[in-house]
C-alpha cells in the first residue's frame, strides 16, 4: 500500500523528512520565536529542542538518526537532510544574533560558532540519552548550554 502511494522508498523518505520538518517548526521554532528577543529566546529554543529530542519519536530525533545513516550516501535524501540541517543552524545563529543586537551577548560573539557548539551539545545529548541510557544526559546538556551562554554574555559593566 505504501509503495502505491509514494511510488518509491526515496519518495517516502523525503515525505517523512518534510513532515518531520513541519512538526519541528511547529513544536520548536515557532513557539520559541514568541519568547522575548535575546537570551530568553535562545533559552526557549534550547528548552524546546531538548524536549523535542526527548519526545519526538520513539526512536529519538529522526534528523539525527537519518543523518548518521545518509551522511555518506549521495542523493536526494542526503541533500534534503543537509539542507534542513543548514537551515536549522542558520536559525540558531539568527536567534543568537538578535541577542547580540539586543546587547545581551558580546558584540564579538560569533553566531555561527554558537550554533555549531549548541548543535554539538545536542548531538552529545542525543547519543548519551539514546545509546548510552545516561539518566543525567539532560542535566549535562543543560550545564553545557549554560556554559555556552556564560561565555557569550556581555561582561557586566
Amino acid at each position: 500500500g505504501l509503495f502505491a502511494h509514494f511510488q518509491s522508498k526515496e519518495a517516502l523518505q523525503l515525505q517523512l523528512l518534510e513532515h518531520t520538518r513541519a512538526r519541528f517548526i511547529d513544536l520548536v521554532i515557532r513557539p520559541a520565536l514568541t519568547a522575548p528577543r535575546g537570551e530568553p529566546r535562545v533559552r526557549e529554543l534550547f528548552r524546546r529542542w531538548l524536549d523535542w529530542d526527548a519526545r519526538a519519536l520513539p526512536g529519538g530525533c529522526l534528523f539525527v538518526a537519518a543523518s548518521a545513516e545518509y551522511d555518506a550516501q549521495p542523493g536526494p535524501v542526503r541533500d534534503r537532510l543537509a539542507r534542513d540541517q543548514r537551515d536549522w543552524l542558520d536559525t540558531i545563529a539568527q536567534v543568537f544574533r538578535t541577542g547580540v543586537s539586543e546587547g545581551q551577548f558580546r558584540p564579538d560573539a560569533d553566531p555561527g560558532q554558537f550554533a555549531y557548539d549548541l548543535h554539538g551539545v545536542m548531538l552529545a545529548y542525543h547519543h548519551a540519552s539514546r545509546l548510552l541510557g545516561d539518566p543525567d544526559a539532560a542535566a549535562r546538556a543543560t550545564r553545557a548550554f549554560e556554559a555556552l551562554l556564560a561565555a557569550a554574555r556581555r561582561p557586566a559593566s
